[in-house]
């Protein structure tokens, strides 16, 4: 099954979770409403949602309940985005302005703030503390995994699992909790909703390892902003980590970051593009983020065989291929 056929069967549920978000975000001040509309009109996947609806068919399957895991997640997701884009001076995500060059930086944290708040508001619907717990947990390694990359930029030295260490909490552990909230909300068992999380562990892994995948290798109209936008802001990620590891390429790109970091990103970055374009790197990177992808299939091996453990299959295949 192709992702836009799971979206097409799962119409009614995303669209009723959509407004949700739109209703969860109103507000009577109009500059935080009219900032934070734009945010999520500005589209996305809604992976995050997707897998909670997904995770919650593994026990009793209650909109009412499950919309205060779903929203909640996708609101932590966008806000995190709104206050990356002010870190990354972003000016276009998705193809649309970013809300800080649309208003200003100000406008954006307090945004990114409000919205954060109004997730965790929605959570509390669910009288359950460990759902509490875990989405908290979850907002205070993303933190930490935004800070590590701050403290990491721009440094040729960092390892491979440095890399990970980040990744797992900047992106992973969202994606993770997605797939274990929904099934903690419909009431499955711990063990099942533990197998969960393992699954989107493994599977947020592989995205945003493609992610930074394509940051190299794809076009502006595929990524919804230019290429190379990691590395212009310092962000050493995996494809080139691996490609420093190559002695003939080392002293090259060493060269090439050294002027993009004294030009503080405002150069023509093309040439190291390339190198990395040509490099095993990408190959390599392309190869862990499979793996991780069958790893995420593996974990799904003893779960009921009900048509939700499928589309969780073709969800990770989606991730593990995506050119967008």
């Amino acid at each position: 099954m192709k992702l836009i056929d799971l979206y097409a069967k799962m119409k009614r549920d995303i669209s009723y979770i959509e407004k949700e978000l739109e209703r969860n975000i109103d507000t009577d001040h109009a500059l935080l409403r009219e900032a934070s509309v734009h945010l999520l009109k500005a589209g996305g996947k809604r992976i995050r949602p997707i897998f909670v609806l997904l995770g919650a068919k593994f026990g009793t399957y209650d909109m009412e309940r499950i919309k205060h895991v779903a929203v909640p997640l996708e609101l932590i997701h966008m806000a995190s985005l709104v206050h990356d884009d002010v870190i990354d001076d972003a000016l276009t995500r998705r193809g649309q302005l970013t809300v800080r060059s649309k208003w200003d930086n100000r406008v954006a944290m307090y945004t990114g703030d409000y919205i954060f708040a109004k997730a965790l508001e929605v959570a509390t619907k669910l009288e359950n503390p460990r759902i509490h717990q875990i989405l908290s947990k979850a907002i205070l390694e993303m933190s930490i995994g935004e800070m590590e990359q701050i403290r990491f930029f721009f440094n040729p030295d960092q390892t491979v699992r440095d890399y990970m260490l980040r990744i797992r909490r900047k992106t992973a552990l969202l994606i993770a909790i997605s797939c274990q909230l929904g099934a903690i909300a419909a009431g499955a068992s711990e063990k099942l909703s533990n197998r969960l999380y393992s699954f989107g562990y493994n599977v947020g892994m592989a995205f945003q390892v493609r992610d930074d995948l394509l940051d190299l290798i794809g076009t502006e109209k595929e990524i919804g902003k230019p290429p190379g936008s990691d590395i212009r802001q310092g962000n050493i990620t995996i494809p080139v980590i691996f490609a420093l590891q190559e002695p003939e390429l080392r002293g090259p790109l060493l060269s090439e970051l050294k002027r993009i970091q004294e030009a503080d990103g405002q150069t023509d970055i093309r040439y190291f593009i390339q190198m990395i374009r040509d490099s095993k790197g990408i190959k390599q990177a392309e190869q862990l983020a499979n793996r991780y992808i069958d790893k995420a299939i593996a974990q799904l091996k003893d779960l009921p065989d009900i048509q939700a453990k499928k589309d969780l299959i073709s969800v990770a295949h989606f991730i593990g291929n995506r050119s967008y």
